[in-house]
């Protein structure tokens, strides 16, 4: 079945509406129709089978059948900060990747080498609630404003696991770091084109990130970005 969203502010405990762009999606491109079933996600995190009961030009009123708290979700809360890129499809890819693996939560980075001085915040927060939908979670990841590199690492949790891949570094991998810790809240730290300063990288360290490698190759920005996502949930 297809996915939609609304907002948690549309579901009651046995009904929910759909409105805005989603009816569209619903109604005119997807070309629904009363009595049809689809799954709904508020991006809250919580999944409901719904039945259309009626569609009009401004809701689509359905009813709650079953809701599925946490569905498709994983168990870790992994935040990826990355340096913005010159190619603005490049980061748009790796919104989309990223999402569908897991992650909650992203910040563009304005870094030393960081090249770009705007983000395009709205677009990747729409983007990400497309790869949810897609990918069938039910937590829509929030895309921060682009933050400057030492703001973040000043507000990063020193709860979290804190990790900056660095290509200078030949271990421990990612994989031998994520073994060793039990930490279910993690933030990974990725370069620009250029990658991180030797001064960022003292900087992350001062901060509590610890270096990690992602093997011997030499990786691009949002390939970086992926695998160390990636790692976090295998």
């Amino acid at each position: 079945m297809e996915y939609f969203y609304t907002a948690p502010h549309n579901i009651s405990t046995d009904s929910l509406t759909i409105e805005g762009e989603e009816l569209s999606h619903l109604a005119h491109v997807m070309r629904k129709a009363a009595g049809e079933s689809i799954m709904v996600v508020d991006g809250a995190g919580n999944t409901y089978e719904a039945t259309i009961e009626e569609i009009t030009k401004r809701i689509a009123r359905c009813s709650i059948r079953q809701a599925h708290p946490h569905l498709h979700e994983p168990d870790l809360d992994v935040t990826l900060a990355v340096g913005l890129l010159k190619n603005p499809s490049k980061f748009d890819f790796l919104i989309e990747k990223c999402t569908e693996l897991g992650v909650n939560s992203f910040f563009p980075l304005n870094t030393e080498r960081t090249i770009p001085s705007h983000s395009k915040t709205d677009r990747w927060q729409k983007l990400a609630l497309a790869a949810m939908k897609q990918s069938g979670r039910c937590v829509l990841p929030k895309v921060h404003e682009l933050q400057r590199f030492n703001d973040f690492l000043s507000s990063t949790p020193s709860s979290s696991l804190r990790i900056i891949p660095h290509e200078k570094i030949t271990t421990p991998t990612i994989g031998e770091m994520l073994r060793q810790k039990t930490n279910t809240s993690i933030v990974i730290c990725i370069g620009p084109e250029g990658g991180f300063s030797e001064e960022e990288i003292v900087q992350a360290e001062s901060s509590g990130f610890l270096p990690v490698s992602l093997g011997e190759r030499r990786l691009r920005t949002e390939t970086a970005a992926i695998v160390a996502a990636a790692a976090c949930f295998m």
